[in-house]
């Protein structure tokens, strides 16, 4: 029996095709039918997985071939009622969004439907990880397969496809997360399939995306969070929103790439920086290593393929696929590469084409060149380059502070050259030991450390710790997500001073009480009166804002504060899932869910770019 993605990757076409195919009745029972069908034995016999459907012993079997399954004909089931049953659409909805590229290129080559695309991409490229996606490709094409053109226009298949993604997720905004069932994802799915065959890649892959976090939601899973189903909905809102009005390098973005194109770049020197591991909701799982050269430039080298929390764990132990090196992921995060006939992405991502070479060299320690540079670079400036586009790694010198306890967990609190920050688990999955080396670092208070995270756009100075210098072995680092610390590990501390001494003198490094108090001081900015609507209609549904109270006084206050343009925004929105109109009869009309998502998406881009400006702002920008 089959331990780890027990269900292989299904097609976003397949399911909804499965969906649509089954009766008003056996669809209201769909939901049901999933969380039945996951409490059944699964085996996996090659490229088959046979589940049973029921206590007489009926079977249905998924056939996918390289693990996807590409096509409705290869799920099926033996009970009474097949193919009409409802164990077909059950499986396909329960089971992981397969990336479009992949399955594409496995039903479709050259197809009318489908020229637009161009050739389809591997799974493994759809996987990105902080700007590193884990597929070489050798060109590049706009989701059209056509070169931009100054002021081209969506054509109509595209203009409808839009329409049809902001449709089906303003519906799934409406409903929240409890009302978007099998059903609604299903009609998703429809739209994101469509947006593909339109060659509208992005559109089609933030609709996936939703479907992929509503799941997360749905099924209570302990890694699932409120703001990446919001940041997901945003994303296909605001795509399927402009496609039809925009024009030339405008509309070039929205559409997306189906393929990273890949450019020579000579010979690399490389030096190991730290290894991450990579589990997504989506059913992919790897590792990605990053290293820097002399100039600083930043490069990456993935493994990414579908598996779940045990590929995530192993994959640094696997050698890199590049050249001929045995490296494993694990050793080049501080080893070094030689490089000949290299390819890179514009993310930085090294390709690993026949004609690349690569043996291993030296590395660098973190205080020596030429890595010591990439902590050079002043803090403010390392966050403005995130926030304008570029590669999210923050190089950090900073003294611990202790932990605090948030919602989502505890929060390792830090200072940063004066700048109180905290610093949170990159991954909450109890296979990974973020979570645990992060509540042992916050007994090495007082400890400085040189510290690579990823910058969390927030008010205040907040990034997902991802490696750090060892707390007492000088030259040694850990890589947060790969290695465990122990309590052997960590400095003996201090021994606390008897009441009657008198204070001793200030050490060189700042007081750690100073910036805890900044750390844990309330956030008194009224920008969450908008940001808290905007995550209860992702959660709750539009009837969860349409509920009577006196929302006049967030508003007010939000005036009070200097941001009308907030207030106004929460008044829009208030309304617009209030409002429901009646016909000549008296009887409620359906609510214009139009309306609510555009305002529900005014709201969000509104508190995103605010938070940008906030965020600049807490780092000293």
């Amino acid at each position: 029996m089959s331990t780890e993605r027990e269900l292989p990757a299904v097609a976003p076409a397949v399911t909804a095709e499965l969906v649509a195919a089954l009766s008003p009745r056996l669809r209201r029972r769909l939901d049901a039918g999933i969380a039945k069908l996951a409490d059944r034995p699964v085996v996996r016999d090659g490229d088959t997985v046979r589940v049973t459907v029921d206590d007489e012993g009926s079977e249905l079997e998924l056939h996918a071939p390289g693990g996807v399954v590409a096509d409705a004909a290869a799920i099926r089931c033996g009970c009474l009622l097949a193919p009409d049953c409802l164990h077909r659409a059950a499986a396909a909805s329960a089971a992981p969004v397969a990336d479009m590229a992949e399955a594409a290129g496995r039903t479709e080559s050259g197809s009318a439907g489908a020229a637009s695309t161009g050739t389809a991409q591997s799974a493994e490229g759809a996987v990105s990880t902080g700007g590193a996606e884990t597929a070489e490709q050798p060109t590049s094409l706009s989701g059209s397969g056509e070169a931009s053109v100054p002021d081209q226009s969506a054509t109509p298949p595209q203009r409808s496809a839009a329409h049809a993604v902001f449709d089906a997720v303003a519906a799934v905004l409406d409903a929240g997360t409890d009302g978007s069932g099998a059903v609604l994802q299903a009609e998703l799915l429809r739209a994101a399939h469509t947006a593909r065959l339109a060659g509208l890649p992005r559109a089609a892959a933030a609709a996936v995306s939703v479907v992929t976090a509503l799941r997360a939601a749905r099924a209570a899973d302990p890694a699932f969070r409120l703001a990446e189903l919001v940041s997901a909905v945003s994303e296909a809102l605001s795509v399927a929103h402009r496609v039809p009005y925009a024009m030339g390098a405008e509309l070039a973005g929205l559409r997306g790439t189906v393929r990273q194109p890949y450019t020579p770049d000579g010979s690399l020197r490389l030096y190991g920086l730290f290894s991450e591991p990579v589990l997504t909701a989506s059913g992919y799982a790897g590792a990605v290593t990053w290293t820097g050269d002399a100039e600083g430039r930043l490069y990456t080298v993935s493994d990414v393929a579908p598996g779940g929390a045990g590929r995530a764990v192993g994959a640094a132990d696997r050698a890199v696929r590049i050249g001929d090196t045995a490296l494993t992921h694990r050793e080049l995060a501080r080893a070094g590469l030689a490089v000949s006939g290299a390819t890179v992405s514009p993310t930085g991502r090294l390709g690993a084409g026949a004609g690349v070479r690569a043996v291993r060299a030296s590395g660098a320690d973190w205080r020596a060149e030429p890595l010591d540079r990439l902590w050079a670079v002043p803090v403010a400036e390392q966050v403005g380059r995130a926030l304008g586009g570029g590669h999210d790694l923050l190089f950090l010198e900073v003294t611990l502070v202790g932990a605090v306890r948030e919602a989502a967990g505890d929060c390792l609190l830090a200072d940063c050259g004066g700048v109180p920050l905290r610093l949170t688990a990159a991954h909450d999955h109890p296979a990974l030991p973020h979570r645990d080396n992060l509540r042992l670092l916050a007994a090495a208070r007082g400890s400085r450390l040189r510290v690579i995270a990823r910058l969390t756009a927030a008010p205040h100075a907040r990034a997902q710790l991802l490696a750090t210098e060892h707390p007492k072995s000088a030259g040694s680092r850990i890589d947060l997500g790969l290695d465990r610390l122990q309590h052997a590990d960590l400095p003996a501390p201090a021994s606390p001073h008897p009441p009657s001494s008198p204070p001793s003198a200030p050490a060189p490094a700042p007081s750690p009480s100073a910036p805890i108090d900044a750390v844990l001081a309330p956030d008194e900015a009224p920008l969450h009166l908008l940001r808290r609507r905007i995550e209860q209609a992702a959660a709750g549904g539009r009837r969860v804002l349409a509920f009577p109270g006196d929302s006049a006084a967030d508003a007010r206050r939000l005036h009070r504060h200097g941001l009308g343009t907030a207030g106004d925004i929460l008044d829009e929105l208030l309304a617009a899932a209030a409002e429901r109109s009646r016909d000549a009869f008296g009887r409620l009309l359906p609510a214009d869910t139009g309306r609510f998502a555009r305002a529900w998406l005014a709201a969000g881009r509104y508190t995103e770019e605010v938070d940008r400006v906030l965020c600049a702002a807490a780092w000293g920008g």
